[in-house]
């Protein structure tokens, strides 16, 4: 019987989708729930799944096509692969049945290990020569991931009797070194996520009156209550970590509470306030930059700040966030500091009018008291929207975090 396969529903935010990366062609067998394409969308990667067991007959839409929401893109056979399988066959043939059978043994593990890796897992495996077979997956049904693949490399690398025999393999498949002054380049097409991050990027320098305002903030108190009572925290949360950016998501929270016009957005000649705190952490991830949101950040404990921002964090890493988790959002943290960072002035995320750039924490030596000390500095920039917010808000409005930041206390009784 014959189905079509179309493309997901997109919400209303979501014009349209772009086709990323067949994982099957036509004539190859699928089995149920067995990942067939990816659609890549302004926001998230959406995977179109077998709705049974069969063959893909037909694609209609190619890979860099654009599809709308459920629009057909392939033809789907239910069955075929089954009864295929199911031929008899002259018991003179026997022989050269078993021998096909053997062969359709090898090929279908080898498409079961390429079914079951996820796209970046696959991505990883390519870019290092590693067979798919040889790895162990800890996914839903099997699937590799990209950690499971990341802990392959690192336990081949442990073993030294593995060494020359995976050398040579990727020796064999290395390409051939590049001529002395030889200039190489490569072309490749933006992703349809990285050009939508770029369109966003150039409306908000573009439309908005941005302006960054900057202080610093002595992180030694929270250092000192997170190394007080971190193992005492995961193990009462459940294996939840102490991290830092529970601590600054309710210092904002806090601060936006007082500053109203920085909770607030534009929508075109109206001031929209928000009676509610709902705020973005930027995740980076190897396609972009996402940002999924803390839903009425006011009424969580920051350990359910820091359980919900690393379940982001892992879901995003491996394509897995909804469209509706990453829409909306009254006040954006970005931390550059995890990469090193010690500066930088963030760009706002529209139609929001100001975002919290968090940086490396760097000892510095400060005046303490008359006397000169080594503390635990970081670097805050608020980069804010000037046509609503005006700089005596944005600084008050920084100065209340760093004043919550370095007595934490302040947090818990919200003053």
């Amino acid at each position: 019987m014959s189905t079509d396969i179309k493309a997901p529903t997109f919400p209303e935010s979501v014009q349209d989708g772009t086709v990323a990366t067949w994982h099957k062609q036509p004539g190859e067998a699928c089995s149920r729930d067995e990942l067939i394409v990816d659609i890549e969308t302004d926001k998230v990667v959406l995977e179109v799944v077998a709705p049974a067991d069969g063959t893909l007959s037909e694609i209609i839409k190619g890979e860099g096509d654009t599809v709308l929401s459920n629009e057909v893109i392939a033809k789907f056979e239910e069955g075929a692969a089954g009864s295929a399988k199911s031929d008899s066959k002259p018991a003179a043939d026997e022989g050269k049945a078993e021998d096909k059978s053997a062969e359709t043994k090898s090929e279908d593990s080898g498409e079961s290990s390429d079914k079951l890796l996820s796209p970046a897992a696959r991505k990883m495996a390519d870019e290092n020569n590693i067979d798919p077979a040889s790895v162990a997956g800890t996914g839903k049904d099997g699937r590799v991931t990209k950690e499971d693949v990341l802990n392959h490399l690192k336990s081949s690398e442990s073993k030294p009797a593995d060494k020359p025999a995976q050398s040579s393999s990727q020796a064999a498949a290395a390409p051939a070194p590049m001529a002395a002054g030889e200039r190489v380049e490569k072309r490749v097409p933006m992703t349809r996520l990285r050009k939508r991050i770029a369109e966003r990027l150039l409306e908000a320098t573009s439309t908005t009156a941005m302006l960054t305002t900057f202080n610093e903030v002595n992180m030694g108190p929270v250092m000192e209550l997170r190394k007080q009572y971190k193992d005492q925290f995961e193990k009462v949360h459940n294996g939840t970590r102490l991290g830092f950016m529970g601590f600054f998501v309710k210092a904002a929270t806090e601060a936006l509470k007082r500053f109203p016009a920085v909770n607030a957005s534009l929508d075109g000649d109206d001031v929209v306030y928000h009676g509610y705190q709902d705020i973005g952490v930027a995740v980076s991830t190897d396609k972009g930059l996402v940002v999924p949101v803390l839903r009425n950040s006011e009424k969580m404990s920051i350990a359910e700040v820091e359980s919900t921002i690393r379940d982001f964090g892992l879901r995003a890493r491996d394509g897995k966030l909804s469209i509706d988790e990453m829409t909306g959002g009254t006040f954006t943290i970005t931390n550059g500091g995890v990469f090193g960072s010690l500066l930088s002035t963030p760009i706002l995320n529209l139609p929001q009018t100001a975002i919290l750039g968090m940086h490396k924490i760097q000892e510095r030596p400060m005046a303490v008291n008359g006397k000169v000390e080594i503390q635990p500095m970081m670097y805050l920039a608020l980069s804010y929207d000037h046509r609503l917010i005006d700089g005596k808000e944005a600084v008050q409005f920084l100065v209340a975090i760093k004043e919550l930041l370095e007595d934490p206390a302040r947090i818990l009784l919200e003053i």
